[in-house]
């Protein structure tokens, strides 16, 4: 065979195979390009596109002095891909190690784990190991170190600069980033904000292709809310229940402090409480808000509504005289048993009567009221149903119908005993006296504000329901007036040069089914100034532990006297009776 039929021979051999080649190419592009076109399509799109979901900032919670209580605060969320993570570069490494204060060789672990087993027991290749969580300052010292695959995160963290300053008030946001209870969980809608999202692709080394993004919207943060708290009360209160503890060492306290003409709540406490910056170190018991969850039965603070309700229908005057001697009386044919009181009063006009707060007087005018009225009058102040707390937790407290009370309920309801009241019902009872016979319902928002505009969400006002009359608030005040003097109960809480109206409360706690002797709830819910109220205190402990009785006016008066003088240079509260100029508190 001659050389040139070989070279021709290879030359077609060889030309068939390229042909062949080209066609198996083209044949393959075919299937891949037309017939498997749309899945591959899909495919790839899945693995290049991505949806980055773009994190909203939180609004702000302002006191009424736009004092923050609670704010956000960025973090990153430093992680790496120890895929493109070159370990041979110790001395990039270290740096970075040096940057966000980690050890070398704990860096070093984690960005050494490239593979993992799943579930199945298949390996695979790790694409993300978080390695601390820094600020944004630190951030960009990271940036400027140029580490390959590494790259930070971005959310928002919930802080609260206070502790726990107004903790039960403005509650907390968990580790799931869920509003949990107070004005962070009532007040969501205003606060979250709405979230944003950006659709882009990324390469084959997961980095972003800026130029493929093909939507994005715009995160809108949330609005900030301002309450009506002041954080120097809220602080006043707080330092007064800390001295209150120290003293008494109680199984529980509340405390609350609002003004009267518009039921704005200035600040409210409780014991035990609980920091929301580290809510998970503290037992889930210290979260309640004792001030509106826990019912006690309030004793002798009730009697304001059985006097005020006598006064207001006519039945007796400040100079009435009740006899507190008689220890049996006759009630629609039926002789009942007084309750007793701490001492043989005798005879006394009603005046005596609330500032010795004695049970047989107020047993008695109860009996004048009867059963119907008394249990109207309880409603129209609040007792038996919800006061109207614009955050969650509240309860009703327990007021029995008419029909389903028993031969002693007559008797001892007047007295405070027979039905379950919270520290709020209580406090806006005297409230009602305060505010010249109006009941208003507890007002914790002030206003919404938009941080981008400074515009504000307009609020409907609150609107009060009449409870007496002016003229019966007016008596109510003057009587309660004497309840605060060495005569009365509540010696202890007098202000000098202030005229301070309210109502001592001791009584005994049901252990195992019985009253107990030893374990008492004792309370003062006062105002000042008596004849201009500016605000109200009330001030509830249980269980103190003191040597006799825990009365009302022994554990709880003092605490009012304590937040009362610091509450009057810093809201300029000035004298009635002279009106020289007050300092007025720097804080």
């Amino acid at each position: 065979m001659s050389k040139v039929c070989i070279r021709k021979t290879r030359f077609h051999v060889c030309s068939a195979i390229l042909v062949a080649g080209f066609l198996m190419l083209c044949g393959r592009l075919f299937f891949l390009q037309v017939i498997q076109a749309e899945s591959i399509s899909a495919e790839v799109d899945t693995v290049r596109k991505r949806l980055v979901r773009i994190e909203a900032k939180r609004g702000d919670i302002l006191d009424r002095n736009g004092n923050l209580l609670a704010g956000t605060r960025s973090q990153i969320l430093l992680g790496a891909d120890p895929q493109m993570v070159d370990l041979t570069k110790r001395d990039q490494l270290a740096m970075l190690a040096g940057v966000i204060d980690m050890p070398f060789t704990d860096l070093m672990e984690k960005l050494g784990r490239r593979e993992r087993i799943d579930s199945s027991g298949t390996t695979r290749q790790v694409r993300w190991v978080p390695v601390k969580e820094i600020n944004e300052d630190l951030y960009q010292s990271v940036q400027g170190l140029k580490v390959q695959g590494v790259y930070g995160n971005r959310r928002y963290d919930r802080y609260y600069p206070g502790h726990e300053l107004g903790s039960h008030v403005i509650g907390y946001i968990n580790k799931e980033q869920t509003p949990v209870m107070g004005v962070e969980h009532a007040l969501d809608y205003y606060l979250k904000g709405q979230v944003g999202w950006r659709e882009t692709e990324v390469d084959g080394r997961r980095r972003e292709m800026a130029a493929f993004r093909e939507r994005e919207v715009t995160p809108r943060n949330g609005l900030h809310v301002e309450l009506t708290m002041d954080l120097f009360v809220q602080s006043v209160i707080d330092s007064a229940m800390e001295k209150l503890v120290e003293e008494t060492n109680p199984a529980g306290a509340s405390i609350i402090v609002s003004d009267p003409t518009t039921g704005e709540v200035l600040g409210m406490a409780n014991y035990p409480t609980f920091d929301p910056n580290s809510f998970w170190d503290f037992p889930i018991e210290n979260q309640r808000n004792r001030a509106l969850t826990d019912q006690y039965e309030p004793g002798s603070t009730f009697k304001i509504v059985p006097i005020s309700a006598a006064l207001e229908e006519g039945i007796i005057d400040p100079e009435t005289i009740i006899n507190c001697g008689e220890e049996w009386k006759n009630f629609n044919g039926v002789r009942i048993h007084m309750p007793s009181d701490h001492r043989n009063l005798g005879e006394i006009s009603v005046r005596k009567v609330v500032t010795k707060s004695s049970n047989r007087g107020a047993a008695q005018i109860g009996m004048m009221l009867g059963e119907k009225r008394m249990y109207e009058y309880a409603r129209a102040f609040g007792f038996g149903r919800s006061v109207g707390w614009p955050l969650m937790g509240e309860i009703s407290g327990t007021l029995m119908p008419v029909d389903k009370w028993d031969g002693l309920t007559i008797s001892r309801l007047p007295t405070g005993y027979a039905v379950g009241a919270t520290p709020m019902q209580v406090h806006l009872a005297m409230s009602t006296i305060a505010n010249d016979g109006v009941r208003l319902r507890p007002k914790i928002l002030r206003r919404v504000i938009n941080p981008e505009d400074e515009n504000q969400l307009a609020l409907e006002p609150g609107k009060g329901d009449r409870v007496i009359s002016k003229e019966t608030a007016r008596l109510m005040q003057e009587m309660l007036v004497s309840v605060v003097s060495i005569e009365g109960t509540a010696s202890r809480a007098e202000l000098t040069g202030y005229a301070v109206a309210g109502k001592t409360g001791t009584s005994r706690k049901i252990i195992d089914g019985q009253y107990s002797t030893t374990n008492h709830f004792g309370s003062f819910s006062g105002f000042f100034p008596a004849n201009k109220p500016r605000v109200v205190i009330t001030v509830v402990v249980d269980d103190a532990n003191v040597s006799g009785p825990a009365y009302g006016g022994l554990v709880a008066a003092p605490t009012f006297k304590r937040i009362g003088e610091n509450l009057i240079p810093h809201l300029a509260i000035r004298k009635p009776q002279n009106w020289e100029p007050l300092l007025v508190s720097n804080d």
